[in-house]
């Protein structure tokens, strides 16, 4: 991973205030890296990093965000391949424990490609706040991934 990060910001419906709340708190440092979100929340996280750097009394950099579909859209899915495709180097996704969501399977789906490509995931606030305070987020890092070469090898059975 170099200096400048590929952050992915999803949140779900009922998250989305808390998503941008977060990016409001943190836009000084989202602004320095490129972000990809999926949906409308692309929309809302420009606006509150725009309206953040309004209410410092500067000028917004040019930011670099990449919309995608809405996640039950294919979103989900558009984040995955970016992510297997090595494009993506970390994921702050406020999902709704609470609520059951038509795309269900494309979340979790989305969850598991970030751990078979050991990308750092925040799932939560907390989580979101150690990801972006940690000094790896500025620095050159190579996480390490594990091989699955033999499963992509392995016999299958025959009919």
């Amino acid at each position: 991973m170099k200096t400048t990060k590929t952050i992915a910001l999803v949140a779900h419906d009922n998250r989305k205030r808390g998503l941008v709340e977060w990016v409001k708190w943190n836009y000084l440092g989202l602004a320095e890296h490129r972000l990809v979100c999926t949906g409308t929340t692309g929309r809302l996280v420009e606006a509150a990093i725009r309206e953040s750097f309004v209410e410092a009394g500067t000028t917004a950099p040019e930011l670099l965000i990449t919309r995608l579909k809405s996640g039950p859209l294919g979103g989900d899915q558009q984040l995955g391949a970016m992510i297997a495709e090595g494009r993506v180097d970390m994921i702050i996704f406020f999902w709704d424990p609470m609520e059951p969501h038509p795309h269900d399977v494309d979340v979790k789906a989305l969850l598991r490609i970030a751990v078979v490509y050991n990308l750092p995931i925040a799932c939560n606030r907390a989580t979101a706040d150690f990801l972006i305070s940690s000094p790896l987020l500025n620095s050159v890092y190579k996480p390490e991934t594990d091989d699955f070469s033999a499963y992509a090898q392995r016999a299958l059975p025959t009919d």
